[in-house]
């Protein structure tokens, strides 16, 4: 039995023709000889309606009332859909993350799937129906209801496919994944193929195609991805093992992510146990750091500096303002006005001089650099938002614009 997981994102289904848009294009999998696991999204914009009438209640709602709210979304749309799929004749059950049952663990707003119950799925596929399964959601081992965190309906479709050994589909509002944003660099091209580590750096680094955790779970379980538009039948972009991607070009694509927070502890006594101290409390209020930069120590005192998610700022200033009095530090400030731009791409393995190329062009662009994190594939610079479409320009013009003219020409030399 050939399974194909299919997810339709909020846009997808953003009303009712739009649904019978992707019910039909669920009817053409089935023609194709496949059967049809759907996943569903909350209605484009409901997710962000119910968070902003959350907040005309409190400016932080206890997380747990948040799940219970933000659930509500996905479970309008799968009922939805599954009547949509009844009125053109095919028989379809919609099911909350809960009735699958998909488990998480007990952290509420971002939580993690640990496993998932197939045989209710599989039962109803046998017996001619089509599975509408709500994305984003998942339930405790105590019966709580919790929510897998901003774009978390990509997380349920292919930790789905992994349990169900399919291959998965994401049908979105954009034809596959770009060399950089279309809306900043027109002439971003699609890439027909990347790797699981790549996309996962790039998910990590801003590029709102794929939720980060989704991608770990295709890596982990080998699920091959196709991210297509819902609304062409053209081909998309294949999230696939390393050793399928055949070009092995230097820059695969370039990120920005102006939803970054740099927050800054000054004069902070430069003892053992202080940076352990700090980022422990960090970690054990679940909140995700990313570039951390220290300044060399100077008369027994030094600055720590790190960024965080936007959301997760505020929280994030509290916790380490109390440390910061604790240990007897100077002050805590914090920066919101900052962008962190990144580069990506696995022929950075064994390139060299890119990240010189990287800061030359920054410099060029009078951009300064305000931190610089790397890996073996990816190297990311924190730079004033204000310069941050400019950068992505002027890195693309670099990196895959110059790679395209050398293909062109050698293309005419054939």
């Amino acid at each position: 039995m050939k399974i194909l997981v299919q997810k339709f994102g909020g846009t997808s289904v953003a009303n009712l023709e739009r649904i019978e848009l992707c019910a039909k294009r669920v009817i053409s999998t089935l023609e194709k000889g496949y059967k049809s696991v759907v996943v569903s999204s909350a209605m484009a914009g409901e997710t962000d309606s119910l968070i902003n009438l959350a907040r005309q209640v409190s400016s932080r709602p206890p997380e747990r009332e948040m799940d219970m709210l933000l659930a509500i979304g996905e479970q309008r749309a799968i009922a939805l859909f599954a009547m949509t799929l009844y009125k053109l004749g095919y028989p379809a059950v919609s099911l909350c993350g809960w009735q699958i049952p998909i488990i998480t663990d007990n952290v509420h707003t971002k939580a993690r799937i640990r496993k998932i119950g197939v045989r209710r799925l599989l039962n109803l596929i046998e017996e001619g129906y089509i599975p509408v399964v709500a994305g984003f959601q998942g339930i405790t081992e105590d019966w709580e209801i919790t929510t897998l965190g901003r774009g978390g309906s990509d997380t349920t479709a292919v930790a789905l496919a992994a349990a169900l050994k399919a291959n998965c589909e994401i049908n979105t509002d954009v034809s596959g994944v770009f060399t950089a944003d279309p809306r900043i660099v027109p002439s971003a091209r699609k890439i027909s193929k990347i790797s699981y580590e790549e996309m996962l750096e790039l998910a990590s680094l801003g590029a709102k195609v794929m939720q980060i955790r989704s991608v770990e779970f295709a890596a982990k379980y080998n699920v091959r991805i196709h991210v297509r538009s819902t609304f062409s039948e053209e081909e998309g972009t294949w999230i696939v093992p390393e050793e399928e991607v055949m070009e092995k070009v230097v820059v695969r694509g370039i990120t920005v992510d102006t939803n970054e927070s740099r927050i800054t502890i000054v004069k902070v006594p430069d003892k053992p146990g202080i940076a352990a101290q700090i980022f422990k409390a960090l970690g054990d209020a679940h909140i995700v750091v990313d570039m951390i930069v220290q300044n060399v120590s100077h008369e027994g005192y030094t600055d720590m500096s790190f960024t965080v998610n936007k959301t997760e700022a505020d929280k994030a200033e509290e916790i380490v303002k109390k440390i910061a009095e604790d240990i007897g530090a100077k002050e805590v400030i914090r920066d919101d006005k900052v962008a962190k731009i990144s580069i990506v791409g696995i022929g950075m393995k064994s390139a060299y001089g890119v990240a010189g190329r990287m800061f030359e062009i920054l410099a060029k662009n009078g951009i300064n650099i305000k931190a610089i994190s790397t890996s073996e594939i990816k190297i990311s610079c924190l730079i004033e938002e204000k310069y941050a479409e400019l950068a992505v320009r002027a890195l693309h013009e670099e990196f895959i614009e110059e790679i395209e003219e050398f293909e062109t020409i050698n293309d005419k030399n054939k």
